[in-house]
């Protein structure tokens, strides 16, 4: 069958390895420095890792925060980030410390990305057609330029941009996902018993991440296309991948059983949490699956779909049937997710990624131009509006803009920063000077058609996290609430009942130094509330806190006009 791709050699000049380096560093490392533990989930990470680092043997089998269990976490992700706090939490400080975690699992997932895609993409099914009168590309060049451009839509991948930078067990599920690829490819090559063993070590470590449900579906996928193209590495799996898978997650349940008390029983609610993941297809998971995933993984789908029906007649090749049985596979298991949410569409970034980097050889040159005047005018607006609210921010010129800006964080006073200034503006010229490159000498590389979008994308997270640091911090963070509470509370602390949830703990307990009681067991003389600005009764309170209280204090974040804190004594009758 003919294949879709005819290409000169010059189409594969790769980019220089310093520049992928750059950009990685570019990409990652803006928005981990100089901030706290945000709302959610960036807070409640942390807390689990804290309390590890600073807790029992119990803390490290069993994930909480300063005592309120966790029972649906896995702990693979805390372990490491309490590992990073233990070391370098004396010199860094431990918010920081705790978030170096993130930048280990996005070189995985990126290199694992990249060298997936050109162990295919080298391939002799994957190269393009020989030329009449030669100078196609070599394996080699073609396999590293494709995985260049893979580097590249992983860069600018929308979804991917906010997780990546918080060390949360999804950001360290996605790059065990893209290492899992990996490994898959040099299986399939290169049929061995090592390969299959170092697959289920990462099939294990995804179990000790976020739950089986996830490796299982990869592993159904794999097998499925073991079968389908040679038997024999179906076997190795069965042989070596899944004993090994059993074996690195059973070391978790096997230590926590010999150790701690109870702990039969906090996995068996441990699996329950997992099968409610599990339903029937609904037309919620559906909707929900179209309609962020559109944004959420631009723009690898294009040219992902792209690929898949450009390769329609060799749709059996490795390059293409190992990522779509990865995307296929992770697909059915999110659809039968009846609480879908944000997190369980990022496994689905580095299959489509890898499918993408193979549309790019027979992407129209009509289509890869609109890709570009779309990523251009967007970006560049959203990079424009960036700095114009900073500048009604700092200026209040325009009014109405800086009226809006104090509107939802009141109370924010300015900080001006040279060196952030800077780096935004010299991240703003390079980015006018990728443009102009891009646009008026119309370069023939592969890679041409993604590095606006990755480029773009980087830019207008530079200039949030540089220009706008300060002012997201101020809004996301609960550090001042904590500073509050702490004033209200007696110089000898007293234990705090109370019915916060996870990120609110987390962030009390570290800035406050809130000493909480046990969960599930009222008995502290102080009490610490949380519930909603418009419930005007407190029957609530009085039936989950029996007693006599008296209100010592009411607060929230200001950027937050519904959540209500309110902290009481308990008075004798």
């Amino acid at each position: 069958m003919m294949k879709p791709v005819r290409l000169p050699a010059s189409a594969t000049s790769a980019l220089p390895r310093w520049g992928l380096w750059a950009l990685g560093l570019l990409y990652i490392l803006p928005g981990l420095i100089g901030r706290d533990p945000w709302k959610n989930e960036d807070a409640s990470s942390f807390g689990i890792a804290w309390t590890m680092a600073h807790g029992s043997i119990a803390d490290w089998l069993m994930p909480n925060i300063v005592g309120l269990p966790m029972p649906g976490e896995s702990p693979l992700t805390y372990w490491i980030g309490a590992v990073f706090i233990k070391l370098f939490g004396w010199l860094l400080g431990d918010p920081l410390a705790g978030r170096l975690p993130a930048v280990g699992f996005f070189l995985v997932g990126s290199l694992s990305v990249w060298y997936a895609t050109y162990l295919l993409g080298r391939r002799s099914e994957a190269q393009p057609l020989r030329l009449a009168f030669g100078g196609q590309p070599e394996p080699q060049d073609f396999g590293r330029t494709l995985a260049d451009g893979a580097f590249l839509i992983y860069l600018g991948s929308l979804g991917l941009l906010l997780q990546s930078h918080e060390p949360t067990a999804k950001s360290l599920q996605v790059a065990l996902v893209a290492f899992s690829i990996y490994v898959a490819v040099r299986l399939f090559e290169a049929r061995s018993l090592r390969s299959a063993a170092v697959l289920g070590l990462s099939f294990g470590l995804l179990i000790l991440t976020r739950g089986w449900l996830l490796p299982l579906a990869m592993l159904c996928g794999l097998l499925t296309l073991a079968l389908m193209r040679e038997k024999a590495i179906a076997r190795d799996m069965l042989l070596a991948t899944v004993p090994v898978t059993l074996l690195v997650a059973a070391l978790w349940f096997i230590v926590s059983w010999a150790l701690l008390p109870g702990a039969s029983a906090r996995f068996a609610v441990w699996e329950v949490i997992n099968l409610r993941q599990l339903s029937w297809p609904t037309w919620t998971a559906l909707s929900y699956y179209f309609k962020y995933g559109i944004w959420f993984a631009w723009p690898a789908w294009p040219f992902a779909g792209w690929a898949v029906y450009a390769w329609r007649q060799q749709r059996s090749t490795l390059h293409i049937a190992l990522p779509l049985a990865f995307f296929i596979s992770l697909t059915i298991i999110l659809l039968l997710n009846p609480h879908p949410e944000e997190g369980i569409l990022l496994p689905l970034l580095p299959p489509l990624v890898i499918l993408a980097a193979f549309g790019l050889p027979t992407m129209k040159r009509g289509a890869i131009n609109a890709v570009d005047w779309f990523s251009v005018m967007t970006l560049t607006a959203c990079a424009a509006f960036i700095w114009l609210a900073w500048i009604a921010k700092e200026s209040g010129w325009p009014a109405q803009i800086a009226k809006n800006v104090y509107k939802l964080a009141p109370g924010f006073k300015p900080e001006f920063n040279l060196i952030a200034l800077a780096i935004a503006l010299l991240g703003s010229v390079f980015w006018i000077l990728l443009v102009n490159w891009r646009l008026s000498r119309r370069p023939a590389v592969l890679w041409r058609a993604v590095v606006l979008s990755s480029g773009g994308v980087i830019l207008c997270w530079l200039l949030l996290t540089t220009l706008w640091l300060p002012w997201i911090n101020y809004s996301k963070s609960y550090a001042g609430v904590a500073a509050q509470i702490d004033e209200h509370l007696p110089a000898v602390k007293q234990c705090v009942d109370t019915n916060v949830g996870p990120a609110q703990r987390a962030s009390f307990a570290y800035f406050g130094d809130i000493p909480f009681g046990e969960y599930g067991q009222p008995h502290c003389d102080f009490l610490l509330y949380q519930d909603n600005i418009s419930v005007k009764s407190d029957d609530a309170i009085w039936r989950e806190f029996q007693g006599n209280w008296k209100l010592l204090w009411t607060g929230r974040r200001p950027s937050d006009r519904d959540e209500r804190f309110r902290l009481y004594q308990r008075v004798s009758n």
